[in-house]
């Protein structure tokens, strides 16, 4: 059985909320870890990952702990299977369009669009959230 890990970082409990309902998706399967317990190696050695971060500053991933973990990641995506998830409270998504280039890029394989939740999941973001961790599990 391939393992999964939801990997994320948050700042006021949104994503965390979220990451928390992507793990509910894949059926309790994955692994939910905080981005600030572990490291790129130890993410790398998961089969399958759904990585959540929020929309910081302008429209960029989170500087001081996530975008670090998520650059010494890249290196190590190439074949596996990946969704992304985050919060935002303004802008149009654009950090989650450069992230999902750079995941492309790196060479892991997006099971779904990623997913991105305007300030804390409600009931129908929770469901979404859901969706992607199914996706992912299921892929």
């Amino acid at each position: 059985m391939e393992t999964m890990a939801v990997i994320f970082w948050s700042g006021t409990g949104n994503t965390a909320a979220m990451a928390a309902e992507v793990v509910a998706g894949t059926g309790n399967q994955a692994k939910l870890i905080n981005v600030l317990d572990t490291n790129a190696d130890e993410a790398a050695a998961y089969d399958r990952l759904a990585l959540g971060c929020p929309s910081m500053g302008d429209e960029v991933l989170e500087e001081e702990a996530f975008e670090p973990f998520f650059t010494a990641l890249e290196g190590k995506l190439s074949g596996k299977k990946v969704v992304l998830f985050g919060s935002y409270d303004w802008g149009d998504g654009q950090w989650m369009r450069d992230w999902e280039e750079r995941t492309k890029e790196a060479g892991a394989i997006l099971c779904a669009e990623g997913l991105i939740v305007n300030l804390h999941p409600d009931s129908d973001g929770k469901q979404k959230c859901r969706d992607l961790g199914a996706a992912l599990a299921n892929a």
